[in-house]
Formats: C-alpha cells, structure tokens, sequence
C-alpha cells in the first residue's frame, strides 16, 4: 500500500519520466524531480495499520528491515563461534597532551576462521568515567588519521574535551573499500556463503557488522558507557552507520553525514546520485538485488525514509552540505522529516521539522531527531563535529 505525500505542499513537482538512459546525466534540476509517491510507513505487509509502538517493533520494523537486507543492503549476519579483546594502553602518541590511548584488537573467529578488527580509543584525561563513546566507521585511513592532529575527519581533542570517548576502525579490517578486494576480510574468511546469495552481505552490511563488533567491546569496558553510545558515518561510512543503527538496538544515537544516494536521501528524487550512477560505480556496496532498480527507484518496495524510522526510538541526525547536491541535500532532509513520523506518531516524541526546505546555513535539534545544514563541499569537518556534539549532549542531559 502507498500512500502520495500531499500533505507536504512542496513534494509533489512537475512529473518527468526518467529513464535509465537519461539517469547518465546527473539531474540537478528540482523540476525535473519526479512526482513522489513513497511506501506508507504504517502499513504492514497484510493491509493492516501501525498504530502502537509494541506492533511497530514486534511487526513494522522487522519487516522494514527485511525489505532493506533484501533489496538493498544485503544480508547482516551476526553468528559466530568466539570473540577475543587483546586490549593495550599506548603511553606515547600525538594526542597524548588531552587524551589516553586504548587499542583493541578484536578477533573473531567462526568454523576455524578468524578475522581481526583493530578499534583504537581515545579517552578523556579529565572527568570521571564511564565515558559516552562515538564510533567512527571510518573509510579513509586510520592511521594518516590520527595521526594528524589538526585533522578534522576525526578530531580527537574536540571530541574528548567535551566529555566522551573517541573510537575509530578502518573498514580495511572487514571489506576493503575497492570493488577488486571487498571479499578480502570477513566475506572470505567468516562469511563466504553469503557471496553466492543475491541478497547476501556486501560491502556496506560488512562495514556495519564491524560496527556491532566495537558495540560488544563497549559493552565490557568499564570506563565506556554503552548505554550512550553513537555509531558515525559520513559518505559511504554513512550509509553503513544508517544500516548499523537499524539493526542494532544497543547505540543510543545514529548519524548519517552527507550519506547521498542509498543513505538518508530518499531514492525516489532521483537527484544527484542515483541508484544506477551508484551500483555502475560501487558494485561492491549493495547486494546485487539493488541492481534490479538502476533507473527503476519507483519499483522498490522502500525508500530510505523507512531506514530512518527503523532507528526509532532511539535518536537519528542527519546533516548536509549546500554544494554537496551529489548527496541531495534536500532528499536527506525530506527523508528524516518523513521518518520522524514514527517517533512522534507512534512513540509521542514531539516533533516539529519545517514543511519547507531551507537551502541556507541552519541547525533544527530536537530529542530524537536532528539535521543541519553547512556551508562548503563533500566532507566531514569539525563544524559537523560540533553540531554533532550538540545534538548528544541534548540527547544525554
């Protein structure tokens, strides 16, 4: 069942037919937007309407994510046989003037295999433990990294000189970002049976599962508290953080930066990055039924509005660049306005997101749902660092 988002005054645009010819050209024409008719949130898989929270987590969500590891993501497999934490403290390193260093080395093994992630953890040198953590699924290079202070990607002292602990792994250690080496990690040693299934893990679930790894390790550190933790993604890290969140009930925050196109734009807009554009580049990301849809958005049975309320209750941001139309700045914040639905429709949250999208600098922090929009390009800076920041400290008073 569909239901046309008329309700919305500036989402229904002069319809165009797009083909998948016509998807080689990048639209960044709002006219050229198709008419938006998007899967009804509430309704269930049998006709019947969502109306309580018990029904939405007993019986909407789980089919919502269903539809997504399906369609989309791919399958997230959590099984295996054994877990081991080598945990260190490293004394002398670049930040050493704000922050204590932990280093973890997680193993885990499954039908004799196993498959490390290396998690590194900055603590704050003031304030009393246990400290709220954020996890960066980071894509870029760890070590070059943190290995610059300056660096805003993941700035480390801003981060702790608010009160919580930085975490970050290089998706390296579970799926090479390269179509050529994707299966080099856990899709080789842990998980191969899942490459031969159309709806098997790829690249973006593999990121994901790393992401709960560094969870069951937070949850047997003391000076971590589990309870107030927030998985981060930007780009491609922020597709999987959306996915991660989803599965995974235990972060208490989930955001997305800039996440574009299979993120937290809505895939229908067909603006900027579309799904054709995006399974041609990165095969290696979606499960190979997502390619059904190069150019056919309007067939799936989902949009990413759904993935963003499959997070509920536990709180989502979003955020956005003006000159980052790749991504769709608008599509992103038209999907947390129509997926926050479910926190004040079925969970009473009170929200109240603009009708009107707001192409200018602008900040709309809430309890449970967040966006905001910055000056410049395609990046992940310690503006968004600090608007993030502000969100959880909102989310944790």
């Amino acid at each position: 069942m569909k239901s046309v988002l008329s309700f919305i005054p500036f989402l229904i645009l002069l319809a165009s037919p797009i083909t998948l010819s016509a998807q080689q050209e990048v639209n960044y024409d709002e006219s050229k937007v198709p008419n938006l008719i998007l899967p009804d949130l509430f309704v269930d898989f049998q006709g019947n309407r969502i109306t309580t929270a018990e029904a939405w987590e007993s019986k909407r969500r789980p089919e919502l994510l269903g539809l997504f590891a399906e369609h989309v993501y791919g399958k997230l497999p959590t099984d295996f046989d054994e877990q081991i934490f080598e945990v260190g403290e490293i004394d002398n390193h670049l930040h050493a003037g704000y922050a204590n260093l932990k280093t973890v080395n997680i193993t885990v093994i499954r039908n004799s295999k196993s498959q490390d992630i290396r998690l590194k953890i900055y603590f704050p040198k003031t304030g009393k433990g246990p400290f709220p953590v954020f996890l960066l699924i980071s894509h870029r290079d760890v070590e070059e990294i943190t290995g610059n202070p300056e660096n805003q990607f993941f700035p480390v002292q801003q981060i702790v000189s608010r009160g919580y602990a930085a975490a970050i792994f290089d998706v390296e250690d579970v799926s090479p970002d390269d179509k050529a080496r994707f299966t080099e990690g856990i899709l080789d040693t842990l998980y191969p049976e899942q490459l031969a299934l159309s709806d098997g893990m790829r690249g973006l679930s593999a990121w994901a599962w790393g992401a709960m790894r560094a969870m069951d390790y937070f949850e047997i550190d003391e000076a971590i508290d589990s309870k107030r933790a927030t998985v981060v993604g930007h780009s491609r890290g922020g597709k999987a953080a959306l996915w991660c969140g989803a599965n995974d009930t235990r972060w208490a925050i989930t955001v997305s930066n800039e996440s574009g196109c299979g993120g937290a734009a809505l895939s229908r807009r067909k603006f900027g990055e579309t799904v054709a554009r995006i399974n041609t580049t990165f095969p290696y990301w979606f499960t190979d039924n997502f390619k059904k849809y190069n150019g056919l958005e309007e067939n799936l049975p989902l949009d990413q509005h759904q993935l963003i309320a499959s997070i509920a209750p536990r709180a989502v941001y979003v955020a956005s660049a003006m000159e980052d139309k790749w991504a769709d700045p608008k599509g992103e914040y038209l999907s947390l306005k129509l997926g926050s639905r479910v926190y004040s429709e079925i969970y009473q949250v009170p929200i109240t997101l603009p009708d009107q999208y707001n192409y200018s600098l602008h900040t709309l922090h809430q309890k449970s749902v967040g966006y905001h929009l910055r000056e410049g390009a395609h990046d992940l800076t310690g503006y968004d660092w600090g608007k993030i920041l502000e969100f959880a400290d909102l989310q944790f008073d």
